[in-house]
């Protein structure tokens, strides 16, 4: 797979979790705790990935409008990051806020996914070309492994 091929593989993995999440009910503590963590570990990765390998690529070989794109994307990556997820992590299961809460992330993560998938990918597939995105696809797959094993070890602590 591709680079491409694997971040469109962990946004329908994110939004199948989100979904999910933003359809149980505040009798759900146990399952949303579940849900958010699982949430939580893909988007970490999934951050890594694309900060770490795709957007500098993109930002490199392209002008000033794909430094914009990679400046606006990165801040929505920090906004969730550091702001909407820490927040939710902090907010009871089963509160009407905490509801509150993933709705404003599950709106916040699509309105990413759709721009990401709508410009940012087809720019870097004009840009980089099928065989740069191969190579960056052999290198996520193999840095995801690395960065999963990271997050369970940090789990089993």
């Amino acid at each position: 797979m591709n680079a491409i091929d694997i971040l469109v593989e962990d946004h329908k993995t994110v939004e199948k979790l989100l979904e999910e999440l933003a359809s149980t009910t505040d009798r759900a503590v146990k399952k949303r705790g579940d849900l958010l963590s699982r949430i939580e570990q893909e988007l970490k990765v999934h951050t890594e990935l694309e900060e770490q390998i795709l957007y500098p690529a993109l930002k490199e070989a392209g002008g000033k409008e794909e430094e914009k794109m990679y400046y606006e994307a990165k801040e929505e990556h920090r906004t969730v990051d550091s702001l909407v997820l820490p927040d939710l992590l902090h907010t009871e299961t089963d509160t009407v806020e905490f509801a509150g809460r993933v709705k404003v992330m599950k709106e916040l993560l699509e309105h990413h996914i759709e721009e990401e998938e709508g410009k940012f990918f087809p720019t870097a597939k004009k840009l980089l070309g099928k065989d740069v995105l191969d190579e960056m696809g052999l290198a996520m797959q193999e840095y995801k492994k690395t960065l999963k094993t990271q997050h369970s070890a940090k789990q089993s602590i």
